[in-house]
């Protein structure tokens, strides 16, 4: 339940693009301010929440069993989510299951660093509406153990990300990038400690010096060339945050050039005119990858809109564009997955309502309510357990 209640706060706030510092930010911070000075604060779950952050140690990368190849525990490590011993070959390489979790990936670092990320973002949201510094205390010390203390922070680079038991030569592959996807929201949190005297001048920029370090090792690795490559959402995920990094550590023109591009390298050819998205459509979770690409796509939107660059209206001359991929798959809401002609093994109903979340966030994109039909029933049924203080539309 509260970790529902969380998500569903967070969602609130990143239904249009706000400017705060000069960063381009996915959070909505006219939209927080205005909760703020109503006095409805933060909800009372997500505040709970934070109460328990306060007493957490985050676990680190040292704090893993598994020592990677390279013999650094600073480097990050995680596991294939996918991927399997063989029943035929024990001792060989893991094979694919797609969709199918392998919870081998408990032991290594994807889980802490999701965890830690949460936890900032959780801290600082506290910060913000109490104006109370324990809270902000608190996430600048996680951001000092993971980012900048020697002894416990993770090296800026991915090279064990998504390790294949028996493939590669131990090496990670492109598609780790995407664990750092919780970075995104974590540094919109950020965002709000710059008023606390917890954060200082030195931390924001130890912070901003392993951004930049982890930017140019997407930008210029082997494993990050991988991820740019990408076709699928992958390749999505890989530009949104090479963008939200690029801004945070003050190289706007590079994130320019992200978003220029995105309509050419990502929009028109992972969208077919009827709005299918032909590779995440393979997949065993069908309607979960293409919702999940989506959700990336329109986290692009809003970081380009911050710059003043519109990718939600971008369409080629056959009619490839974002509406027409979210009105494709607006066509299964509220149905049954019998009538879904494609695999979604698991979570039907959650998916569904993932999916209405982004058909919302693109009406709130364009003030333009095209899907409310699909998405207001939905949402508020996903909604009747929340905290009436949340209730901000």
């Amino acid at each position: 339940m509260k970790k529902l209640v969380f998500k569903v706060f967070i969602s609130l706030f990143i239904v249009t693009a706000g400017n705060l510092s000069g960063q381009a930010r996915i959070w909505n911070m006219e939209k927080l301010s205005k909760v703020k000075a109503s006095g409805y604060g933060i909800s009372q779950d997500v505040l709970n929440d934070a109460d328990k952050c306060l007493k957490k140690t985050i676990t680190t990368v040292m704090d893993k069993e598994m020592t990677p190849p390279s013999g650094d525990k600073h480097d990050y490590m995680s596991a294939g989510r996918y991927w399997w011993p063989d029943p035929k070959n024990p001792t060989g390489p893991y094979i694919r299951k797609d969709g199918v979790v392998n919870h081998e990936i408990d032991k290594l670092d994807r889980g802490p660093l999701g965890l830690m990320a949460k936890n900032v973002t959780c801290l600082s949201l506290a910060y913000y509406f109490t104006s109370d510094e324990k809270y902000a205390a608190k996430a600048v010390n996680n951001l000092r153990i993971w980012f900048m203390n020697p002894d416990t922070r993770m090296n800026p680079n991915m090279n064990y990300g998504q390790t294949i038991p028996g493939r590669n030569n131990g090496l990670g592959r492109g598609e780790g990038i995407i664990d750092t996807y919780s970075f995104i929201d974590m540094l919109d949190g950020i965002e709000l400690l710059k008023s606390s005297s917890k954060f200082t001048k030195e931390d924001q920029q130890g912070l901003k010096n392993w951004f930049a370090s982890y930017l140019d090792w997407m930008m210029t690795s082997p494993i990050g060339n991988e991820e740019y490559t990408a076709k699928n959402n992958h390749g999505t995920a890989f530009d949104v945050q090479a963008t939200r990094y690029a801004i945070f550590v003050g190289k706007e023109d590079i994130a320019r050039k992200y978003c220029n591009d995105f309509a050419a390298r990502r929009l028109f050819t992972q969208i077919e005119p009827d709005g299918s998205q032909p590779l995440e459509l393979a997949r065993t979770t069908a309607l979960g990858y293409s919702t999940f690409n989506l959700t990336h796509i329109l986290d692009m939107c809003y970081l380009a809109k911050s710059l003043n660059i519109d990718l939600y209206h971008a369409k080629s001359a056959d009619g490839r564009c974002i509406s027409k991929a979210l009105e494709f798959l607006s066509t299964y809401v509220g149905k049954p997955q019998s009538e879904f002609p494609y695999k979604q093994i698991k979570d039907w109903d959650e998916v569904q309502t993932k999916l209405c979340w982004q058909l919302y966030r693109s009406d709130k994109l364009t003030s333009t309510p095209v899907f409310e039909k699909y998405y207001k029933n939905r949402i508020s049924e996903s909604d009747k357990d929340k905290d009436s203080n949340l209730m901000v539309y």
